[in-house]
């Protein structure tokens, strides 16, 4: 064994400290540039000139970090566009691991600037995939994706996936969904559920797999500690421990075989519109007309209209979100900056890449 000296060791220590201090930086004013409307780009509903200008924005990103971008074009509803956004880490390598997020927004007219739902994910991802580059020693391909028009049927995700041949899909060994990653009170990580979704055409290829669920957690354990990092939801009527729905861009992967992890911030511990699905994201009174902290519900569940959520209404923007939570987004963000990086430069330490 090559004992190194203090002042090297030092050195290195600090290399790495800010290179991932750097990422975090870099994801935090991506966050600003798709979702403030005044300095970026700001709401970006599926379709739209936004949604476009936002897709120019990543591809330019994209470039710049030295990918060789993809754009895969499709139309939906009455003909109108979208694309979703493809590099790799090196297509050359067979196996490949997808870290994905949308990057559409909706709600506009409720003020909506789709901050946490889906700026946060996004943002992240291309900090990440910047660090990744630098990475060119991995035995597998990583494949980042910025998928189009999430918010209006999975358009996107669903395009991407019915895409792919037999061979693709037995090269991908994990999808990776980044949606709606800050803003909760909680931050989870979730497997598909373990009942199959619709979409599953063929039941025997459906995946609900938890060990893409179980690296996360480890990984983010391990570089956040016990306190900050992801955690699973308890089993609640219709969602067993740490399963979730078919509501975004990781349900056309699990039909399709796929083995995913989805990280998600909000809060399961509230009885909410629906039940305790998930929905509702805080129990923060701004986000309420009356919140019963007694019962973790509605003071009156025939009135409330709020129902303790940020995506979808007129707090999902950074200047209002800044007000309720400071630094809540922020930390959220650059945390699973962290728990990525960690988890796709050393795969092979948490699951089996082969």
């Amino acid at each position: 064994m090559i004992k190194l000296p203090l002042a090297v060791l030092l050195s290195l220590s600090c290399f790495f400290a800010t290179a991932a201090t750097i990422a975090q930086q870099q994801a935090l004013t991506y966050l600003t540039k798709l979702t403030d409307s005044q300095t970026g780009i700001g709401a970006r509903e599926a379709g739209s000139k936004k949604a476009q200008d936002t897709a120019d924005y990543i591809i330019q990103t994209f470039n710049n970090i030295g990918y060789q971008v993809t754009e895969q074009h499709f139309t939906f509803g009455n003909n109108k566009t979208s694309k979703n956004i493809i590099v790799n880490s090196d297509i050359d390598k067979k196996n490949t691991i997808v870290l994905g997020a949308h990057y559409d927004s909706t709600a506009a007219k409720k003020g909506s600037l789709g901050a946490t739902d889906n700026g946060a994910g996004v943002a992240a991802m291309l900090a990440i995939a910047k660090t990744i580059k630098n990475h060119n020693n991995l035995d597998y391909n990583i494949r980042f994706i910025a998928f189009g028009a999430e918010e209006v049927g999975l358009q996107g995700s669903k395009h991407y996936v019915q895409s792919l041949s037999n061979d693709q899909l037995d090269n991908m060994i994990a999808m990776i969904n980044f949606d709606t990653i800050a803003g909760g009170d909680f931050v989870y990580v979730h497997s598909a559920h373990s009942t199959p979704y619709q979409c599953a055409k063929n039941q025997t290829n459906y995946n609900a797999d938890t060990h893409i669920r179980s690296a996360l957690l480890s990984a983010s354990k391990k570089v956040l500690g016990e306190k900050k990092q992801y955690i699973i939801h308890p089993e609640y009527p219709g969602y067993p421990a740490g399963v979730t729905g078919a509501w975004s861009d990781h349900a056309p992967f699990a039909c399709a075989g796929i083995p995913i992890a989805y990280v998600e911030s909000t809060n399961f511990t509230i009885n909410g519109k629906n039940g305790f699905d998930g929905y509702s994201q805080s129990t923060h009174p701004a986000l309420w007309d009356c919140f019963d902290e007694a019962n973790n519900t509605a003071c009156n569940r025939q009135t409330e209209s709020k129902w303790g959520n940020i995506w979808h209404t007129e707090f999902d923007n950074l200047t209002k979100l800044s007000k309720i939570f400071p630094k809540r987004v922020n930390n959220q963000v650059t945390d699973s900056v962290t728990v990525l990086i960690e988890v796709l430069t050393k795969a092979e330490q948490y699951f089996s890449v082969d």
